[in-house]
């Protein structure tokens, strides 16, 4: 009986040997996405706090090597085909959002090319240009900010309507197109905040805070492992230790 014991647990052992690869094997693989995002993170910091460069030029564009750089280009804003983007900014109020739109603006640099501007945000009320219009810029400007690569359509965000200016997120070739812009980088630059910045858009609103929840992840797979260890170690000892007599009147 005791041996038609140990045989019994053959089966259950294998697929609970099986079943402790995988979790181990998950939770070690969280950690090393746990360094990556930790790496990544650094790098955008640091690229972001660098002092700004020319953008690359667009056939060397390379989104995993260039985007969050800081950069700097001059041009002529092409105020007339401003588009505006639905979307939330941080509130003088913590905890609390502000509704309203983004302002990309085409600048049009000295060599005819044209880069997408997010020149930052402005509340619902503002979203007409002629009520800011103090925040124009007109003639030769400089910008500086963070450059970005086109920005995807989640699942559960909106499709654009272009026909009616309504847009939820920052598609650079979608806009380009709406627009008829010809000649236009596939990245957009976020703007850097003006300094005692009064007027509207506000730019600066890009905030690095990737989501780094991999060691959370790690404990639970390990956990899970201990867990499936403690509850074959349960069945076995009960298992091997059952009176062979038992059920007997």
């Amino acid at each position: 009986m005791h041996r038609a014991a140990w045989r019994d647990l053959v089966a259950p052992g294998v697929a609970s040997l099986i079943a402790l690869a995988i979790l181990l094997s998950l939770g070690a693989w969280q950690l090393e996405r746990k360094a990556w995002k930790e790496d990544l993170i650094a790098r955008i910091v640091r690229q972001t706090r660098a002092e700004p460069v020319a953008p690359p030029a667009v056939e060397s564009w390379d989104p995993a090597r260039d985007e969050f750089r800081h950069v700097q280009v001059s041009g002529r804003f092409l105020n007339d085909q401003e588009t505006l983007v639905h979307g939330l900014a941080a509130g003088e109020t913590p905890g609390r959002a502000l509704q309203g739109y983004y302002v990309l603006t085409p600048l049009r640099r000295d060599d005819g090319s044209i880069v997408l501007i997010n020149r930052g945000f402005v509340p619902t009320e503002l979203k007409a240009q002629g009520d800011r219009r103090d925040g124009l810029i007109e003639g030769p400007t400089r910008v500086t900010g963070i450059l970005r690569a086109s920005e995807a359509r989640g699942l559960f965000v909106p499709e654009p309507d272009p026909s009616r200016g309504e847009w939820f997120n920052r598609d650079v070739s979608g806009i380009a197109a709406a627009r008829g812009l010809s000649a236009v980088a596939p990245y957009l630059i976020e703007a850097d905040a003006v300094p005692s910045q009064t007027t509207w858009p506000r730019g600066g609103q890009l905030r690095v805070d990737l989501p780094n929840n991999h060691l959370q992840y790690a404990f639970t797979w390990f956990g899970l492992a201990a867990c499936l260890i403690g509850v074959f170690s349960v069945f076995a000892w009960r298992r091997l230790h059952d009176s062979p007599t038992a059920g007997i009147a």
